[in-house]
């Protein structure tokens, strides 16, 4: 599921990356920018696409064509394939959920066909889950309808009920708790209630990545906890990873989310403190690692798309390009869909990078 997301965001992203470029001792001149991305082969603004993290996986593809036309057969075999790899069923869970909320008919004869499937049931909780959030909308609260959080609220008891459902089929399935996580959120559990299901989550697959994405969200000061918590959720997810499992990405988005929540801080020396660049340094080493092991890992896209933002902001330009040759061409992803301009946002520190990494080639 998306990120809620502020309405405000956009205007002081571009000033911030505006005033690196001009401050800069190396300046770049603005209609350099596009010419140094071209040279290194990166894509026109034009050709991006703000709704994919990454290219799209054919074979869910193919599958989410199989439903829309009432094979529900299809998006059962598809999460039943993943098995007992529990990040891979949430993610073919997501896609499925996605699709549900859009047009549920399949599902609902998956469920009438196979009424104690927990498949089905876990695709029906996070479509209404899914739902609920469609509704609400991603303004903040303030520019959010009282027939909005209506809606919101009254979809997210009926998720709350699927989830139990779920849950009881599921067995040690950690994947109905994960996507009650932002139901969590949304309903605002208390604390102790949040803890007992992250406690079920940590049993059955201590290092799930989205879990933990999901669950810092609980955590941040816009939601249910505060600047400090997130943090420190981060650090405890960074220390108990082991290189391949992404868990270092928990901690840069809690570092994100703290500078994005801070308009008075300035990026430029934000992401230049010690701990933060040791951050990054740890997390190019777990990503590497993830790599190594499988190249084909979906997980990692995500966290490239961070670590170009990061290493953009520490002026370590050929890492951030290096980043960015990886992820470019699909930009749906954080930090750029914070942006209410993604586009403009990820061309700025995209294109002033490889500027900088052709200046500092013709001095060489």
């Amino acid at each position: 599921m998306d990120r809620i997301l502020p309405v405000v965001g956009v205007a002081v992203a571009l000033f911030l990356v505006y005033r690196k470029w001009k401050s800069s001792s190396g300046r770049v001149r603005e209609e350099d920018l596009s010419g140094a991305a071209a040279e290194l082969g990166f894509l026109p603004a034009g050709q991006l696409d703000t709704e994919r993290v990454g290219p799209p996986d054919p074979q869910v593809t193919a599958v989410l064509e199989a439903v829309r036309a009432g094979d529900w057969q299809a998006g059962a075999r598809f999460l039943e394939e993943a098995g007992r790899n529990w990040q891979e069923r949430d993610r073919r869970s997501s896609f499925l959920a996605d699709e549900a909320m859009k047009d549920d008919s399949w599902l609902l004869a998956w469920r009438t066909a196979r009424p104690q499937d927990p498949g089905a049931a876990l695709v029906h909780a996070e479509s209404l889950i899914y739902l609920a959030w469609e509704l609400r909308g991603s303004k903040q609260a303030e520019h959010t309808t009282r027939e909005q959080f209506e809606g919101f609220h009254r979809v997210l008891e009926q998720a709350r009920a699927a989830c139990r459902e779920a849950r009881e089929l599921g067995g040690d399935d950690p994947c109905p708790y994960i996507v009650e996580l932002p139901l969590a959120m949304g309903l605002g559990y208390p604390r102790a209630d949040f803890e007992a299901l992250w406690a079920e989550i940590v049993e059955r697959d201590p290092h799930h990545l989205a879990a933990h994405t999901s669950a810092l969200q609980y955590w941040c000061a816009k939601w249910r906890g505060s600047h400090e918590l997130a943090l420190e959720f981060g650090r405890e997810a960074a220390a108990k990873g082991a290189p391949g499992q992404l868990l270092t990405s928990v901690l840069l988005d809690a570092y994100f989310e703290y500078e994005f929540a801070h308009g008075d801080l300035d990026p430029d020396e934000f992401y230049k403190r010690p701990e933060i660049v040791a951050a990054v340094d740890a997390a190019l080493v777990d990503v590497a690692a993830a790599h190594a092991a499988d190249p084909g890992d979906r997980r990692i896209t995500a966290v490239r798309h961070t670590l170009a933002n990061m290493l953009f902001w520490q002026d370590r330009y050929e890492a951030a390009v290096e980043q960015f040759r990886l992820v470019d061409g699909w930009i749906g992803s954080t930090p750029w869909s914070y942006s209410g301009n993604p586009v403009e946002t990820y061309v700025k520190a995209r294109d002033y990078s490889a500027a900088q990494v052709l200046k500092a080639g013709a001095g060489a």
